[in-house]
């Protein structure tokens, strides 16, 4: 799978740790930023990913600030992206199954590597599940004007 990551300051911390995660997994990685702990806009690489991912440069994306929720409402803003954040291996799972989520979000400073870790083993390893799910993310894109 080609994932495509980015993190504002907060999350740069986090950020190598997860890219050598994710692939332990058996997963591709390009690094859209930020590289340093100098300041910057979140929306800004939320953006950048999101575009990347809803463009089918990417299978999914990967974006970390301080606590995941930040970049997700921003990715969120580009039409198409699934952007999910998730705090646990249950909101992993469902992000994965249920809602289809092409962006995790995740917390840099909220969570250690072990969490990390999970969040990304099972997101990763969880498909979609279809069927009832399907028609609930047809009425979101709906909403969006969105037509996959």
């Amino acid at each position: 799978m080609r994932v495509v990551i980015g993190s504002d300051h907060g999350g740069f911390g986090a950020k190598a740790f997860i890219i050598k995660a994710i692939q332990a997994l058996g997963h591709e990685v390009a690094d859209y930023g930020c590289h340093s702990t100098d300041a910057v806009d979140y929306p800004d690489v939320a953006q950048l990913v999101a575009e990347a991912v809803v463009s089918g440069r990417f299978d999914k994306g990967v974006l970390i600030d301080g606590f995941g929720g930040a970049v997700c409402m921003a990715a969120n803003k580009v039409k198409g992206a699934r952007a999910v954040a998730a705090y646990d291996s249950v909101s992993a799972r469902m992000a994965a199954q249920h809602d289809d989520a092409n962006v995790l979000c995740i917390g840099g400073k909220s969570h250690g590597e072990l969490i990390h870790t999970e969040i990304l083993k099972v997101f990763f390893g969880t498909p979609f599940e279809g069927g009832r799910h399907s028609g609930r993310l047809a009425k979101v894109h709906a909403i969006e004007g969105y037509r996959k």
